[in-house]
């Protein structure tokens, strides 16, 4: 297993790259051993965070047949087999920015139930949640508004109601944010991101 180094220009220059074989080779070749190096490093102290064992699993694009995907992921879940029907944390890229994120996407089976305890508890993900984290209402948009500015209410209420509705809730890290060339420094930024995150993920499990 190669030390993790950290994300550079070329990683996110991928996404520049024309076609879907060649971007996906690109992908292959850069970014998953990096997801792989990350997940060395943090996928126990996140098992020990949430109570449960973690296990990665990293995105292939496999449905894609013509346009090359705009981002790529990492996810981690307790369900060895898939992690889309689960609470799940993930990191990954746009050409522009990292993201790192607890994510609820519109496979959620029950996300309306986790929508209402959310909604019920709106004061613990302000207490638990820095202002300057970010919320994502659909995970192909690279757009997001900070806790701090946007209506917590409406955007529980829609991922609620609105069945391709999703609630996605960490930080961005702007692509030439040298953090981000610091392989220690960067693996404590997510493993800090993902502990502040722990007990909204433990809450949509109950």
């Amino acid at each position: 297993m190669t030390q993790f180094s950290g994300f550079h220009k070329e990683d996110f220059d991928v996404f520049h790259i024309e076609g879907l074989e060649a971007r996906m080779e690109g992908i292959q070749k850069r970014i998953q051993p990096k997801f792989e190096a990350i997940a060395a490093e943090i996928n126990s102290d996140l098992s020990e965070f949430v109570g449960n064992e973690m296990y990665l699993h990293v995105a292939r694009h496999a449905r894609r047949k013509v346009n090359p995907p705009n981002d790529t992921w990492s996810a981690y879940c307790h369900n060895r087999r898939g992690y889309k029907k689960h609470p799940h944390f993930q990191v990954g890229l746009f050409d522009d920015h990292l993201f790192i994120w607890l994510a609820f996407i519109y496979e959620l089976p029950n996300k309306s139930n986790i929508a209402q305890t959310f909604l019920e508890d709106q004061d613990s993900i302000i207490e638990n949640v820095p202002s300057d984290y970010v919320i994502s209402l659909d995970h192909m948009k690279k757009d997001a508004e900070s806790l701090g500015t946007i209506d917590l209410q409406h955007a529980l209420e829609r991922f609620r109601d609105v069945k391709k509705a999703e609630f996605l809730i960490g930080r961005h890290i702007k692509a030439d944010d040298p953090i981000l060339q610091n392989g220690k420094e960067l693996i404590s930024y997510i493993l800090n991101t993902f502990k502040t995150l722990t007990p909204l993920y433990k809450m949509s499990m109950r």
